[in-house]
């Protein structure tokens, strides 16, 4: 009984690897149900529920599960960290940041996170607050609240260019500051919402793609197809130049990267940092920009 039992164990253990395997690797997000397996097991977790099934299996067989682990794990290094050698940051560089502040932040707290204020800020999901005490307290800057959910702050004078929301709650805005045009986007995090018709649309109204950087909560992750557009034009400000793990999501642990920063290829990143914060169950992101 016990070794029918193991059997039936093994079995189970095989055919959830090679599906999980198989959806991260080959089928990916070819269809809506299948794009919600992709999201839900990204790498991290899918080598733990490796490891969590070799418990149970005989050793002999153990060293299988612990082998394709180990093997995933080697890729998911070679995929999302990352070692840059960056130079000393200059006065005259810009100091761009982003954060989805989950609801309960404001600017205050957004610049006591940066431990320091950037020359532009850009937060989505940010919590109440009066913007005209902002203001009042910060009198030499330049601030602007969306009620869309979307708050933008820059050293220099800020032009709101367009505003745009989808059927389905992406919001995009588009602003001038410091000579460079900037999108921000926040994308719908509705499970009922294919990401591909919010992806599509970010890309229709991205018109600039140079002197352009795009910052925002993109509800994807960098593996995704649907970022392929943005990628032929863009370069991603971490892969370039960021040190550890590229995942900006969940509570500091990098299960996926789905706050972007890119940055169009004409422009120089110097520099990029993941900084880890209990305030959001989101990292804030920041990146140096050579003007």
């Amino acid at each position: 009984m016990i070794n029918i039992l193991r059997g039936v164990y093994l079995v189970i253990n095989i055919a959830i690897v090679i599906g999980l395997l198989t959806i991260h690797f080959v089928i990916k997000e070819s269809s809506y149900k299948s794009s919600l397996f992709f999201y839900t097991f990204p790498l991290p977790i899918i080598i733990l529920i490796v490891l969590i099934l070799s418990i149970l299996l005989k050793k002999k067989i153990r060293r299988y599960n612990l082998i394709i682990a180990g093997l995933l794990f080697i890729v998911w290094l070679l995929r999302s960290f990352r070692v840059s050698i960056v130079g000393t940051i200059k006065e005259t560089d810009l100091e761009v940041v982003f954060w989805n502040a989950s609801h309960d932040r404001d600017f205050e707290e957004a610049f006591n996170e940066n431990n320091g204020i950037p020359d532009v800020l850009a937060m989505v999901e940010h919590g109440d607050y009066n913007i005209e005490s902002v203001r009042l307290k910060y009198p030499d800057y330049y601030f602007y609240r969306s009620i869309m959910g979307i708050s933008i702050f820059s050293k220099t004078p800020l032009q709101i260019l367009k505003e745009t929301t989808s059927n389905y709650k992406t919001n995009i805005i588009k602003f001038e500051t410091n000579n460079l045009d900037f999108y921000v986007v926040d994308v719908s995090a509705s499970m009922d919402v294919p990401r591909e018709w919010e992806l599509r649309f970010v890309d229709e109204l991205i018109e600039i793609n140079e002197n352009t950087i795009l910052l925002g909560d993109f509800n994807v992750p960098y593996e995704s197809m649907y970022l392929n557009n943005i990628k032929t034009h863009f370069n991603h400000a971490f892969s370039e130049k960021g040190n550890g793990f590229r995942e900006t999501w969940f509570w500091n642990m990098p299960l996926l990267s789905l706050d972007h920063i890119w940055v169009s290829k004409d422009l120089n990143i110097l520099k990029t940092k993941k900084i880890v914060t209990f305030k959001s169950d989101h990292s804030m992101l920041k990146t140096y920009i050579e003007l």
